[in-house]
């Protein structure tokens, strides 16, 4: 019911001032109803409006949100339709607007912890990055300690297990020490199973938490709130850090992150006291921290390797060199964020640092040189191998005498005598000048350097004994010349 000022007001400003039915309900917070109502003319009567299509479903509406009060209003759309429903979605949305029970917000109390006793742990996304022909998912990997809320985050290029272990052991040696307890939202890489209360953590975080010597827990499910000091550090590092910045490379990015945190974040105001800075509760918790161990904890990401046929190991999209003499050899690989080492048993054969962009070849020159020394080698040992490491130019005079019916076998055994005879140098003149002549024949080639032998001074060649290595020690003796003239004379005197 409505005051008779309301409805002095209502007729007068319809049939005075001339507003419409909506502005004067806006006007008024009355429903447009109420006002077609208070007006009481023909034209607004109730029996003269159609029933709204909604108006035969109202009960199973109010008795659905009830039960489910956040259920939207496209699924109960859904479940109209399937009952005869024929009004549009956009008429049930505003009917579900005004009876939708309104949702009680949970009250929470602050979380307080002791210096040094608690830390929270979670990954972050910012988005994607080009690298080469690659596109690479950024996340960042933060650790805030509850108490002080100094933190330390870190830039990779994917959330794996290895990489989660890894911003750990650099967060700990960053810091200085380690927190009690490590509080995680439900992460594969901290919770393989839960089942209510029960919790199967993934047994390298467990083996983490043996070498530090800190107690993992994980959140309940759906209640973010209890890591909200992390939720807030990288919400923090989005506006406060990442928000328009250029980087060329993850190194870099990764610096300037710690010069941020460092000169920026670390003299920020402590949330539970702004008389005193973050820096300063930071140094105070640090002596309560547990003490980091000796050594550190071994993050590497650990993969066997099957046996290949070529000198390249795969790994992450890109192929990386290996030495020759190892191939078909069972390896193991062993990466971390920025080194990929092979290994041969517990011996490591070779290192290179890790690309992220995709289908590329990382070679050790060394490796390289050593396969083609290896084939030279392999190629001098056949009598057309020897011919085509000294003289690059035989293919194409073998193939013209092949087609002018020569056999290639008794052009090759030629071909070597005279390369021992000649050397490699006239002897690529002299098939030069045959393939020029159109004459692709041994026998032409020796009769060119027949040729050339004798209007040239012929200079003495080395003999080659590589062949005949049991001539190497051969000793001749050197005969008296008078044995010679003897046998002249004595052949003279026989003629008389």
């Amino acid at each position: 019911m409505i005051s008779q000022e309301q409805m002095a007001s209502i007729r007068r400003l319809f049939f005075v001032e001339h507003w419409k039915v909506g502005t004067i309900a806006s006007e008024l917070g009355l429903h447009s109803d109420t006002v077609k109502r208070a007006l009481q003319t023909d034209r607004f009567k109730p029996h003269s409006f159609p029933p709204r299509p909604y108006d035969p479903f109202l009960e199973f509406i109010e008795q659905t949100l009830k039960q489910h009060p956040r259920l939207r209003a496209t699924r109960l759309f859904e479940m109209l339709r399937t009952r005869g429903y024929q009004g549009s979605i956009s008429q049930l949305r505003r009917l579900v607007r005004q009876l939708r029970p309104v949702a009680r917000k949970e009250a929470f109390l602050r979380l307080s912890v002791l210096p040094g006793e608690q830390a929270q742990v979670d990954w972050a996304s910012f988005g994607q990055v080009t690298i080469g022909r690659a596109r690479r998912r950024l996340s960042c990997f933060v650790l805030t300690l509850s108490y002080s809320r100094a933190f330390y985050f870190e830039f990779f290029f994917d959330q794996s297990l290895e990489n989660f272990l890894q911003g750990h052991v650099n967060a700990f040696s960053d810091l200085g020490g380690v927190a009690r307890t490590h509080l995680y939202d439900n992460l594969k890489a901290a919770v393989l199973e839960r089942h209510g209360e029960a919790i199967r953590f993934h047994p390298r975080l467990l083996e983490l938490c043996g070498h530090y010597h800190f107690a993992p827990r994980p959140c309940n499910p759906g209640r973010g709130n209890e890591k909200g000091r992390v939720e807030r550090t990288i919400r923090y590092i989005r506006d406060s850090f990442f928000a328009a910045r250029q980087f060329t490379s993850i190194e870099r990015l990764n610096r300037e992150a710690l010069e941020w945190r460092d000169r920026v974040a670390l003299a920020r105001r402590w949330p539970s006291d702004d008389s005193r800075l973050v820096r300063e509760v930071f140094e105070e918790e640090k002596p309560r921290l547990i003490p980091l161990p000796t050594h550190s904890f071994e993050t590497d990401l650990i993969k066997p390797l099957p046996p290949g046929k070529t000198i390249y190991a795969r790994f992450d999209l890109n192929d990386y060199s290996i030495p020759h003499t190892i191939v078909g050899h069972r390896l193991t690989l062993a990466a971390t964020s920025t080194t990929v080492r092979i290994l041969d048993g517990e011996a490591e054969v070779a290192r290179h640092q890790r690309s992220y962009d995709r289908g590329q070849r990382i070679e050790n020159p060394e490796h390289i040189a050593a396969l083609l020394e290896e084939k030279r080698r392999a190629l001098g040992s056949t009598a057309v191998g020897r011919l085509s490491h000294a003289v690059p130019s035989i293919e194409p005079f073998l193939d013209a005498a092949f087609r002018r019916g020569e056999s290639v076998s008794r052009q090759t055994i030629r071909l070597i005598e005279l390369l021992d005879d000649y050397g490699a140098q006239d002897l690529a003149a002299a098939i030069a000048e045959a393939l020029a002549n159109q004459t692709p024949n041994a026998n032409s080639v020796a009769f060119i350097l027949s040729r050339r032998q004798r209007t040239t001074t012929r200079r003495p060649l080395a003999v080659d004994l590589s062949r005949h290595p049991h001539l190497a020690d051969l000793s001749v003796s050197t005969h008296q010349l008078e044995v010679y003239d003897e046998l002249s004379n004595s052949k003279d005197d026989s003629t008389h």
